[in-house]
């Protein structure tokens, strides 16, 4: 628990008759220096500006300190930091690297900091959707565009790439968010046992394509064909050849879904939730797996491949595929149901190789809610809360530019959000700013010198 005592110095005992001491006089001092690779990663891809210009800035210019594009590179790098919270910013807004990362070393004004402190940045995250009325305009000078920033994700995730793929597999998936207060959209989620927001993400192997905040009392695939509908439309409109499949679990396996794809060239693999029908279907495969797992006690898998309609719910019959699986001295079976004609790919390849890969999609959502933050959504409206999840997707993004970029054939080319974090950004420095230049003094003992030269090198031709 907090208190309000001050110490000023600290006492850790003695070392070779040595007293040691410490304290928080250090002076120009940053544990973030890293973050320097952050803003060149920003200049390779453009993501702050361009973030910012789907923000209506309605302030005097003449009278505001901190500009949208400060306003916004200082939260998305905090994010991906590790401070999660908008009160670190009353003590980040004195850090020299936050500054040098707004390109702005000292404040117009002698009370303010160069980047700004929490009221502020609480004002920019409570930013209105524009041509939606809530509140006086004396009260809220910044908007925002959630169309163009939700096409902003989609844009970055093209120009990731040099040329289009042959073929793209979105992965769509939804999680709980939990929630400890009384938000705007509060309900009780019977699986996740707590009050919780459901927002659905959609990616394309490591990239975010949409991060869309739900209410909890619907259908895990709701809102999921007009998501798929835009993100398509857009890759369409750039890579008008490129071959689209959609894969989720058995939660996305809805007829307007389904049909849509059907209706629009995008193939789709999703999982079936079984049922004594479907069961039965594969009972011959079921019994012949238990016959060979009581001989071998190895876990055996059979697959029948067959055409499948519901008795009311689809307009259609549509393939499924049966794994009848005996593992653990009991039978486990599992269904896909995808609109790949059976010449495309055999049964085992598509539900071992293709259906089971989408599983990875759930370490990129811990990595947007477990190292930067996405689940943090503790404003009273589902408005503002949308806005938290954007920035801490776009943080994501970033990061993500980060190991594409720089890190690509190192041993952080596929580390978590957290280990490049912890690696390669926490840098103890000392700063000094003199009238020619500011100097970073990395710490001697940096460990990963190399990697960060290397890292550094790859920035620099990508902004080049």
């Amino acid at each position: 628990m907090a208190t309000q005592c001050r110490q000023d110095s600290f006492d850790f005992g003695t070392v070779e008759g040595r007293a040691v001491v410490s304290a928080f006089d250090g002076g120009v001092i940053s544990s973030d220096a890293g973050a320097v690779l952050l803003g060149a990663t920003d200049k390779a891809v453009r993501l702050v500006d361009r973030f910012a210009a789907c923000f209506r800035d309605g302030r005097n210019g003449e009278l505001i300190e901190h500009t949208l594009p400060t306003l916004i590179g200082q939260r998305l790098f905090a994010m991906m930091l590790g401070y999660e919270d908008l009160n670190d910013h009353d003590k980040l807004r004195h850090d020299p690297v936050m500054a040098v990362l707004a390109g702005k070393l000292k404040a117009r004004r002698k009370q303010c900091a160069p980047v700004a402190g929490k009221s502020t940045l609480s004002r920019l995250e409570h930013a209105p959707e524009e041509g939606v009325a809530f509140a006086p305009q004396r009260y809220h000078k910044i908007g925002h565009d959630a169309e163009a920033i939700k096409a902003l994700f989609v844009t970055l995730f093209l120009e990731a790439h040099a040329k289009p793929p042959r073929r793209m597999i979105l992965d769509l998936d939804a999680t709980d968010d939990p929630l400890h207060g009384h938000q705007e959209g509060r309900f009780f989620h019977g699986y996740y046992d707590c009050y919780c927001y459901l927002p659905l993400y959609i990616m394309c192997g490591r990239h975010l394509l949409a991060a869309k905040l739900r209410r909890s009392n619907i259908d895990a695939s709701a809102g999921a064909r007009e998501e798929v509908a835009r993100i398509v439309a857009q890759i369409r409109s750039r890579w008008p050849g490129v071959e689209i499949w959609l894969r989720a679990d058995s939660g996305f396996a809805r007829e307007d879904l389904m049909a849509w794809c059907e209706e629009n060239g995008v193939h789709y693999v999703f999982g079936l939730a079984r049922n004594d029908r479907l069961v039965a279907k594969i009972a011959r495969e079921l019994k012949a797996a238990e016959k060979e797992y009581a001989k071998t006690k190895a876990p055996t898998r059979r697959f029948k491949d067959f055409v499948w309609t519901t008795l009311e719910s689809w307009s259609r019959k549509r393939r499924v595929i049966g794994k009848a699986e005996w593992t653990k001295g009991e039978a486990n079976p599992r269904f896909i149901v995808t609109s790949l004609e059976k010449g495309a790919v055999a049964a085992p390849i598509l539900y071992e190789d293709i259906y089971c890969a989408r599983g990875d999609m759930e370490n990129r959502i811990k990595e947007c809610q477990g190292d930067l933050f996405a689940d943090r959504t503790p404003a009273a409206t589902m408005r503002a809360n949308q806005l938290r999840l954007w920035f801490a997707s776009f943080a994501y993004v970033l990061m993500c530019a980060l190991r594409r970029i720089a890190l690509a054939g190192t041993e952080l080319a596929r580390a978590t959000c957290g280990s490049i974090r912890l690696k390669l950004l926490k840098i103890g420095a000392q700063i000094t700013i003199s009238v020619r230049r500011v100097k970073i003094a990395l710490a001697s003992s940096y460990p990963s010198q190399e990697l960060f030269a290397f890292a550094y090198a790859r920035l620099k031709r990508a902004a080049a």
